[in-house]
């Protein structure tokens, strides 16, 4: 029984209404059989981590209040269901958080348009995160680039979007949330550098999976941002805009170093906005528990210490933009775009 799933836990989830679930079950005219089927099925097509065993037992304790569904499972109900966690009864809305989900009867995208509805709510997630911020231009300019990805032709300059967060706030999701509505390449530190840092650790005397120590932030991490800058050089150089997925906290904390990028950025043709994913710690803890990376071991098995360095109202020194992935809101929206947009497509 893992943390997220725990009988304990469940019954002090704030805001949680199982019976909500169970009414959006029976609305869709399915069984707890019929319903594992199909929450299987939506993972599945959604590529999700983690694809759920959605046995009727399992859902029976999700409805019964015994059991709150994990990460995994709620995403995919969200999907199934076509609403929203606060909708679905797994938490209370946040403040000014949008609600009216999908209509229970499904319909056909292509007809409706919801496809369109889909996007823009998800997009809608980036607002200002300070005075000078443009993030209209960055949410015109995405939903450009995903209309005329199949027609051609971009009346904007090329961009690169920096989207930076603290571990487990959702940043990968929505980068390459981003990638997949406007078909741009995508610069994700870990993969891209994680080979070469964990050699160069070893190489250093020290554990490949250290991502706390002195050694890592003084030796080893001005390697790894200097790879993944080269790479969105390279791509600069050729006019194509990029997304880059990476925490970001010294670099767009740091007003000296984002103008140098914004310089030679401009230099180029090139526009850069930065992104900041605000998220919260219980949903930044249950994100890192899931994926159960290696490098996360020292933040988990030290959270109270790890968290006293984390500053959760830490914001870009320079104009930049914020999407609110507080309780995972817009990872789901992301969810439910991705799937409209599949249906489009298929």
């Amino acid at each position: 029984m893992t943390m997220t799933e725990g009988t304990n836990v469940a019954k002090h989830r704030a805001g949680w209404r199982p019976d909500k679930l169970r009414e959006q079950r029976e609305a869709h005219g399915l069984t707890l059989e019929k319903a594992g089927e199909r929450l299987r099925e939506v993972a599945e097509q959604a590529k999700l981590r983690g694809i759920p065993a959605a046995n009727p037992q399992t859902l029976w304790q999700h409805e019964q209040g015994e059991v709150y569904p994990g990460p995994h499972y709620r995403r995919a109900y969200c999907l199934l269901y076509r609403a929203t966690e606060p909708d679905l009864g797994f938490r209370t809305a946040l403040p000014g958080e949008e609600t009216s989900s999908f209509k229970l009867t499904p319909a056909d995208d292509r007809i409706n348009g919801s496809h369109v509805l889909a996007v823009e709510r998800a997009i809608h997630r980036i607002t200002p995160g300070s005075d000078e911020a443009d993030h209209l231009g960055l949410q015109q300019r995405i939903i450009d680039a995903w209309k005329r990805r199949h027609t051609g032709g971009d009346p904007h300059r090329p961009s690169i979007i920096l989207v930076g967060g603290f571990a487990g706030s959702g940043k990968t999701e929505l980068a390459r949330f981003f990638v997949q509505l406007t078909g741009w390449p995508l610069l994700d530190k870990d993969p891209l550098t994680r080979p070469l840092v964990e050699r160069l650790l070893v190489a250093l005397g020290g554990d490949p999976h250290d991502r706390h120590s002195d050694l890592y932030r003084e030796q080893v991490r001005p390697v790894e941002y200097d790879c993944l800058m080269q790479s969105a050089l390279a791509n600069m150089r050729c006019g194509i805009s990029s997304v880059l997925s990476a925490p970001f906290i010294s670099e767009m904390t740091d007003a000296e170093w984002m103008q140098r990028l914004v310089n030679r950025a401009g230099s180029l043709g090139v526009d850069v906005f930065p992104v900041w994913v605000r998220c919260d710690e219980e949903s930044m803890r249950e994100y890192i528990t899931f994926r159960s990376a290696a490098r996360d071991a020292w933040k988990l098995q030290r959270w109270d210490e790890y968290m006293g360095t984390v500053d959760l109202d830490l914001r870009p020194a320079v104009p930049h933009l914020v999407v609110d992935n507080r309780l995972g809101t817009a990872i789901s929206l992301a969810d439910q775009a991705r799937q409209a947009i599949g249906a489009m497509y298929s």
